[in-house]
């Protein structure tokens, strides 16, 4: 990705080891200075994509505002902040929050002593553009996270205000989970030629799955989550507990996720997390599972808060078989 080596270390502290699918299509199209729409489902490193950009792309050797990241809430935004000081740490690069509900002196402090990059929300940001504290010559990237919310009628106007205000040869950068139609014919009014990217959550690359099942088969991870599609492919023979926390709709699925332990006669456990007692009978029934022992745990667990606590019962339970 052609990543300088300060920014690869900041990387790195920050425990990234793999690159992401976004990060992957993204990055080098944004550190060229190509303008990209990006759509990308929460939790698959958006805001460490644009983060890393940022890092890749500001002089640190000038103290002033080069890229602007605007989000919709105030902790979008600081989070944002966070991860931009934390791999920008080896470079001193320079970031700010700049969101309402925070002291106005702090921001003209900070943005008078000089920043790198400015994340913060639409209403404050154009605030301090008319204070004259944000200087905007010397911006040449504009990020904005949640495109479609913010392009929509609560914050467009803002946003088109804090645009004019930015040179005319910037770049632009759109990241959401989704784009309507309206949102994608409205990006031409201030885009040029951009690169549309698509990752779905469901796109988890050949690479990325390798490198989590060579993390889970070389004992480097210790859990793994997992859906039954994938689940079949799964042959860890020093796998020894599965737990269901949802029983499968049918037999042949319970066999498959039974299936992943006590390969090889080792002694496994089955912990399973179900409401309805009926459900139980039907799949502890004989299914020609060839393993030794199955120590079928059966625990009420209605929601997801109550889950940690059917764990710690297990863990009692293993701990002393007969309490």
């Amino acid at each position: 990705m052609g990543l300088s080596d300060d920014v690869l270390r900041g990387i790195y502290s920050h425990r990234f080891d793999n690159p992401s699918a976004i990060q992957q299509r993204a990055m080098v199209p944004i550190v060229r200075g190509q303008d990209v729409i990006a759509q990308v489902q929460s939790g698959m490193g958006k805001i460490s994509t644009f983060a890393l950009a940022s890092c890749q792309i500001v002089d640190t050797s000038r103290k002033d505002v080069q890229v602007l990241i605007l989000s919709p809430t105030r902790d979008l935004a600081s989070q944002t902040e966070r991860v931009v000081l934390a791999i920008g740490s080896y470079r001193n690069v320079l970031a700010h929050a700049c969101v309402g509900g925070k002291s106005m002196g702090e921001d003209i402090r900070k943005l008078e002593h000089g920043v790198n990059v400015v994340s913060g929300t639409p209403g404050r940001v154009l605030d301090m553009i008319k204070r004259r504290t944000l200087c905007t010559r010397a911006i040449k990237l504009l990020v904005l996270d949640e495109a479609d919310e913010m392009l929509s009628r609560g914050f467009k106007d803002q946003i088109y205000d804090v645009y004019r205000f930015l040179p005319p040869e910037l770049q632009v950068v759109l990241v959401s989970a989704t784009f309507p139609t309206e949102i994608l014919e409205m990006t031409g009014r201030f885009m040029t030629d951009p690169i549309r990217i698509v990752v779905k959550r469901d796109e988890l690359m050949l690479e990325e799955r390798d490198a989590v099942m060579a993390g889970f088969q070389s004992g480097a991870t210790r859990l793994m989550i997992t859906t039954d599609v994938w689940a079949r492919g799964i042959d860890v023979e020093q796998v020894c507990l599965v737990v269901n926390y949802d029983l499968p709709n049918s037999r042949e699925l319970y066999v498959h996720r039974a299936g992943r332990v006590g390969r090889f006669g080792r002694k496994v456990t089955i912990l399973n997390l179900e409401v309805e007692a009926m459900a139980i009978q039907f799949f502890v029934l004989p299914v020609g599972i060839t393993i030794n022992l199955i120590d079928i745990a059966i625990y009420k667990c209605q929601s997801a808060s109550a889950f940690a606590g059917c764990c710690g019962k297990f863990c009692q339970r293993q701990r002393d078989p007969d309490s």
